[in-house]
């Protein structure tokens, strides 16, 4: 439920968001450089404006032929130099050189708001596909069926709900391996003071991690979980765990901002994806968080009153992988 004091800011820019939308996307994706032709051949449609088509599809929600009017208004408004064809579009978000790309977009949409942003919190959730496994369940013993679908692994600020790092995996992969390169590419831009995850990130290496860039763990404990020996980032956590007990739950439940990401997240621009190959569904999912972190921002701008504005002169490095964020 909004406070009532906030439905001004809540109101206007909803009612507001899609022009606003279309604006900053298009900053934003002026920013990534084109990639120099290589070879013979017709000349590559400009990189931007397939980032742009490729992010608009999925806020919008249609299919691609149905899409194309919108490109179309994009067009004559100046946002964009050229209306690729929708099958340009589709064939766009399959290439896995956009992966990349998108993720630095990611980090680059939450940059306006790490003046605000000093507690984060990290959980994963998934997109359904349009493509069924099937395996042998012992507890049924029969064989059984259901839909595949791609993971989302992602760092969020809990005051804002912008998301500052995010990572797409398989349904199998497990959550705690993605916590590292998480907090290490958030913490390349944030002030990072707290960060909150469930039971499912709790080990000795993440704690550690933790700590290594100045910030405070909010990780539960199990119950089989022993009382450590060495003076250690674990060590500490469980003291604070065992003897402030309330004190560390109050930070651990800020958690609960990361299910709120999701839940938007989904309610929003879809619980699946419509790709069918396996990199197209990354970069789908990839492309809801970008809307996502673009609506937050389009909030903020009214709520906490900052202006919000990409230029290609400010220029980061993700830790993770290298890869510049124009």
């Amino acid at each position: 439920m909004i406070e009532g004091h906030k439905w001004t800011a809540y109101n206007a820019a909803q009612s507001e968001e899609r022009t606003r939308f279309v604006a900053l996307l298009a900053d934003l994706c002026n920013t990534v450089p084109q990639p120099p032709q290589t070879g013979r051949g017709r000349p590559r449609l400009p990189l931007s404006d397939m980032l742009f088509a490729s992010v608009y599809k999925v806020y919008g929600g249609f299919s691609s032929r149905r899409f194309t009017s919108d490109l179309r208004e994009a067009y004559a408004d100046g946002l964009i130099d050229s209306t690729p064809h929708f099958n340009s579009v589709s064939n766009y978000l399959s290439k896995p050189e956009l992966t990349g790309t998108l993720g630095s977009l990611v980090t680059t949409s939450s940059l306006p708001l790490k003046a605000v942003e000093h507690d984060f919190a990290v959980d994963s959730s998934g997109f359904s596909t349009s493509r069924f496994v099937r395996w042998y369940s012992k507890k049924h013993g029969r064989v059984t069926d259901n839909r595949e679908w791609v993971k989302l692994h992602l760092m969020c600020g809990t005051n804002t709900k912008v998301v500052t790092g995010v990572e797409v995996s398989g349904w199998t992969a497990h959550d705690t391996n993605y916590f590292v390169p998480l907090i290490e590419r958030t913490a390349a831009h944030f002030d990072v003071e707290r960060i909150s995850a469930d039971k499912a990130y709790l080990s000795h290496k993440n704690a550690d991690a933790t700590e290594g860039i100045g910030a405070t763990p909010f990780i539960p404990f199990k119950s089989n979980s022993l009382p450590p020996a060495e003076d250690s980032a674990w060590s500490r956590m469980y003291h604070y765990f065992m003897f402030n007990r309330e004190e560390f739950l109050t930070h651990y439940h800020r958690r609960s901002s990361v299910e709120s990401v999701f839940s938007m997240m989904k309610a929003k621009f879809g619980d699946s994806v419509r790709s069918k190959s396996d990199t197209g569904q990354v970069n789908e999912a990839l492309c809801k968080v970008l809307c996502h972190n673009l609506c937050v921002l389009i909030h903020a701008m009214h709520s906490l009153g900052i202006e919000a504005s990409f230029t290609p002169n400010n220029v980061a490095y993700l830790p993770a992988r290298g890869v510049p964020i124009r």
